[in-house]
């Protein structure tokens, strides 16, 4: 059992859900949704040939979220 670390947003009127340990995104109705919909899908991605998905789970300890302006 591994455990994963993601981020939510809202994006529109649907909240997006991304874990921070490997490319993998979803999203959601609510916030509890858009983390169930994650899960489901981190679960999916690492059944088909765990072996090779699992070298693409990156380890993170930390973490911190962070907002900055940039000029554009």
């Amino acid at each position: 059992m591994k455990a994963f670390k993601y981020v939510i947003y809202r994006e529109g009127k649907y909240y997006v859900s991304q874990c921070l340990n490997a490319d993998i995104a979803s999203c959601g109705d609510t916030i509890q949704e858009a983390i169930d919909n994650l899960k489901d899908a981190v679960e999916l991605y690492f059944r088909n040939e765990p072996k090779k998905k699992l070298s693409a789970f990156h380890d993170i300890g930390e973490t911190l979220i962070g907002e900055a302006k940039i000029c554009a």
